[in-house]
């Protein structure tokens, strides 16, 4: 939990044609828990997300709804940022690739590869799809003839034109020499080793322009590479648009400042942590760090590649029908239910099953019956027993002794970005504090302390004990409230404050204290307080038929 210099981190930006998914979302739920764990840990966070507004499938559908791709993209990305805001994620920026400063600086990145001698002008022919881009021959081979795998729907376009291409071929030692020297440069190791293995077939020239649309970035040469912009301020047309790719990949620089902003771009670059979905790791490990360089800029230090939900085996997909709508779902389990649903079920670094009974099973098991019910037994047994003042932490309980070891293990496994078993070991926590309840019995405790049949000494001992118990259950549920913050952010003020204690981070997790102050078995022990019971519990359990 050290602090650092800064901690920049991004997730893909996600296409602006539908209402978004929690498969889409998932990602930036992730991110989200990592930049707050950050900010509590006192390092100066930057997060950026946003939509991808450029593809080809876009101003298919605004045409087919008869609607301006502009007015078609506006309305999408309105979805998308209510479902991150009802999601509780906060990032610094929402980017769109229809921003001014982000037109100018996906345009600066192609002056920048041209005047390198990294781009040519040459003639494209192959498969394009029109969610994603260009296809390898590779790629689209299927029994039922060309179809691209991550978008098995859509028809493949057979494409002929002349298009600008960037020297990737040219980067191939590069990029080797690079992965040697950081071989956390791609994680986790498995997703490393297959970028490595595309690496190794030799990679491709790629194209960045497209021709005969105009709904893009204006591509910002003419093909003998004189510039593109006439004296009115337009572009040429027939400079035709920048490849959706290479404008896309161009957002995180912009995130941080690029080009106009240097002071900013200078703090906040290279990005420290970049996550993305399994299928465009090639985009992201391979064409991206070559952009960079020919750029003159530093390579993202770390990219961290996710997998996907699925459903009987197959993707989470709009088009198929078998995904999650994640405001629909807000209205059952509540954001938090729904963060920690998510992170708890699917891995956050592998494929996995993401069903709707499953995550209702998870809210009810791990919210409702363990960390609710431990809340609310606490608060309610510190008020029938002890008028509802809170006692210091006696270190008594094997609570005290328990709680370093599973707070070094949730904080390295959220280093690690392993949430889920960073999640795992918390809770196995909140197992011990509700064991803790089972044998220490605090009610025959009070019992016993209200006996006058008994000596006074065993009065007075029970008294005793009967603090020491409900103090340290106290505390472990400051600190677990308090450590559960990064994925329920909703939930961890509320509880704190039945506690009698202030929540001292903005609704982003900053501007409080460094946490590992704050998570020291203990830390506010010479503080009064009283705790209030909770009126209604913090995760009400469902029905799970």
């Amino acid at each position: 939990m050290e602090a650092a210099d800064k901690f920049y981190l991004t997730t893909a930006i996600a296409y602006a044609n539908n209402k978004p998914g929690l498969h889409t979302l998932y990602e930036v739920i992730g991110a989200d828990v990592l930049a707050r764990w950050n900010r509590l840990c006192g390092r100066p966070t930057r997060f950026l997300t946003g939509t991808d507004e450029h593809s080809v499938n876009i101003a298919q559908r605004a045409a087919a709804e008869g609607i301006p791709t502009a007015v078609f993209v506006d309305e999408k990305v309105a979805l998308f940022r209510q479902a991150q805001e009802t999601l509780l994620i906060r990032p610094d920026r929402f980017i769109r690739t229809s921003d001014p400063d982000h037109i100018h600086a996906a345009q600066e990145l192609v002056r920048r590869a041209y005047a390198a001698g990294d781009i040519y002008f040459g003639k494209y022919e192959g498969w394009y799809c029109p969610a994603e881009g260009f296809k390898t021959a590779a790629d689209v081979e299927s029994p039922t003839g060309p179809r691209c795998p991550d978008h098995p729907g859509l028809e493949l376009l057979w494409l002929s034109e002349p298009n600008w291409f960037f020297k990737l071929s040219a980067y191939q030692k590069r990029l080797e020499a690079h992965f040697a020297a950081h071989p956390d440069f791609v994680a986790p190791a498995f997703r490393r080793n297959e970028v490595l293995g595309l690496l190794a077939a030799g990679p491709e020239d790629f194209s960045i322009s497209r021709t005969g649309s105009d709904w893009g970035i204006p591509f910002p040469l003419l093909p003998d590479g004189s510039s593109s912009l006439r004296p009115d301020g337009s572009y040429d047309p027939a400079a035709g648009t920048i490849y959706v790719w290479f404008d896309a990949l161009a957002n995180y620089l912009t995130g941080a400042g690029f080009p106009h902003d240097q002071a900013s771009f200078s703090r906040w670059w290279p990005a420290d942590l970049q996550i993305i979905g399994k299928d465009i790791s090639k985009f992201h490990a391979l064409y991206w760090p070559a952009i960079l360089w020919s750029a003159g800029l530093e390579a993202t230090k770390s990219i961290w590649v996710h997998g996907w939900l699925l459903s009987g085996g197959d993707r989470h997909s709009k088009s198929r029908g078998n995904f999650l709508d994640p405001l629909e779902k807000v209205n059952s389990l509540g954001a938090d239910g729904i963060r920690y649903a998510a992170l708890r079920e699917v891995p956050f670094d592998a494929d996995a099953e993401a069903t709707w009974p499953t995550f209702i099973h998870r809210y009810n098991t791990d919210l409702a019956n363990n960390w609710g019910n431990l809340h609310k037994r606490v608060t309610s047994l510190v008020n029938l027993y002890l008028g509802g003042v809170r006692q210091a932490p006696s270190g008594q309980t094997a609570l005290a002794t328990l709680w370093p070891g599973i707070l070094a293990t949730y904080s390295s496994k959220l280093e690690a970005r392993l949430l889920h078993e960073a999640l795992g070991g918390l809770w196995s926590f909140c197992d011990a504090a509700n064991r803790l309840i089972e044998v220490e019995k605090p009610w025959a405790l009070a019992k016993v302390a209200a006996d006058e049949t008994e000596t006074p000494k065993v009065r007075a001992a029970a008294r005793a004990r009967l603090a020491a118990v409900l103090g340290d259950l106290a505390e472990a549920c400051r600190l677990f409230a308090l450590a559960s913050a990064p994925f329920l952010p909703a939930t961890a003020p509320v509880a704190l404050g039945q506690l009698g204690y202030p929540y001292p981070y903005d609704e982003k997790g900053a501007g409080g204290p460094p946490i590992a102050e704050e998570l020291r078995w203990g830390a506010h022990a010479s503080e009064t307080g009283i705790i209030t019971p909770a009126n209604a519990p913090l995760f009400p359990r469902l029905p799970e038929e």
